[in-house]
């Protein structure tokens, strides 16, 4: 945009220097080559230096009336008046046609910019005959006022035409900038938003669970057990207060530190499986391959989010959890045999929409099948 405004800038400074440029070298020209006479030439300067100040006045120094028809209407109604005295004056001033023609097509717009155009190639046709031709020689005249006034009129419609292109290719180019602007915008909100979802997932799924199995493990110590009731509740907070330290950061879960995602599932059941008592078996189908690490981090959490939910509601005795890698997806399933829960009744738990949410941020799918008393499956489709 700075390059076509500079190139823009540099042809709207021709376009206003043209006028100037052509009334001088016109002059100039006049004044050598002309034979009227002393008062004659005096007339002649005195309508060159009317032109001079009448630009100058109404279109220079005042570019805000530009935009004012009924005062450019003036300043067209000025120029051509003045060109027909002038150009009536000396055949040499024909040439001043082509400040009115840029005046007309930049000032006026629809059959007035033709009208002024027609006339004004009239006119330079008139100053080129030294007025209306005697007998013999009007069919030359005519012809050649038809030819001035097509040809005038053709490439004053055309450079309207791309013009007017250029001012829409301007608008448009500004209006996608805006657009970009706004996106960008809509992008770090909507980033901003991603963050807050998942540090959201990740306190639930680290502080929230951990906090539950501790609060589990000394709800139920007893005067026999509470040495290893403890012991466990200090494991899982130490453990838990890493989770948390490594969410902040953004980083990936622990048990993917030092393994790949089927033997962090191992580690993530099997001590699940400590904490609660519940056996659950782990089955790997398809070949291990390696995935993008989002992908791993959803499918861990998942997993651990689902067995958290096995936890607090399905009252299970025992659960499945089967990984399962196939051509361009990967399937994690957790099935318990607990209570179930009917999926019309609303939910006020973060846990399933905080699964939903990681799976499809990857495009991905979350699929859930459970009725009262029949146990609950959930499982997580996404790309691999």
């Amino acid at each position: 945009m700075p390059a076509l405004d500079r190139w823009e800038h540099r042809l709207g400074f021709i376009g206003r220097v043209i006028p100037y440029f052509v009334l001088t070298v016109t002059t100039v020209l006049y004044s050598i080559f002309t034979s009227q006479s002393a008062s004659e030439r005096w007339f002649t300067y005195g309508v060159v230096a009317f032109g001079f100040v009448w630009m100058l006045w109404w279109f220079t120094l005042h570019p805000s009336w530009h935009s004012r028809p009924e005062l450019m209407a003036v300043f067209i109604g000025g120029m051509v008046a003045f060109y027909g005295v002038l150009s009536l004056q000396e055949h040499w001033f024909g040439a001043v046609s082509y400040a009115v023609y840029i005046y007309a097509s930049e000032l006026l717009r629809g059959r007035w910019m033709f009208v002024v155009v027609a006339l004004t190639a009239g006119l330079a046709t008139l100053s080129l005959f030294g007025g209306y031709p005697p007998a013999g020689e009007e069919a030359a005249f005519w012809l050649l006022l038809l030819v001035f006034v097509v040809v005038a009129c053709t490439f004053t419609f055309v450079g309207h035409v791309t013009t007017e292109q250029a001012r829409l290719r301007k608008e448009l180019l500004e209006e996608n900038e805006g657009l970009h602007a706004q996106l960008l915008v809509q992008a770090h909100e909507a980033g901003v938003q991603d963050e807050r979802h998942r540090l959201a997932g990740e306190i639930h799924d680290t502080l929230a669970q951990g906090l539950t199995g501790i609060i589990t493990q000394l709800s139920a110590a007893s005067a026999a057990d509470w040495e290893h009731r403890v012991s466990v509740a200090a494991s899982l907070a130490r453990s838990n207060l890493a989770e948390a330290r490594r969410s902040v950061h953004a980083l990936r879960p622990p048990a993917l530190d030092s393994a790949a995602l089927p033997e962090a599932l191992d580690e993530v059941a099997s001590g699940w499986s400590t904490v609660y008592g519940v056996p659950v078996s782990v089955t790997l189908t398809g070949a291990v391959r390696m995935m993008h690490p989002e992908v791993e981090v959803a499918l861990l959490r998942t997993a651990q989010e689902a067995l958290a939910n096995v936890a607090k509601h399905a009252s299970a005795s025992r659960v499945g959890l089967t990984l399962s890698y196939m051509e361009d997806v990967v399937t994690l399933d957790v099935r318990d045999d607990g209570v179930g829960f009917d999926l019309a009744s609303p939910s006020s738990g973060f846990g399933l929409p905080a699964m939903r949410h990681r799976v499809h941020r990857l495009s991905g799918a979350l699929f859930v099948e459970s009725e009262p008393g029949s146990g609950t499956a959930i499982s997580a489709r996404v790309p691999a």
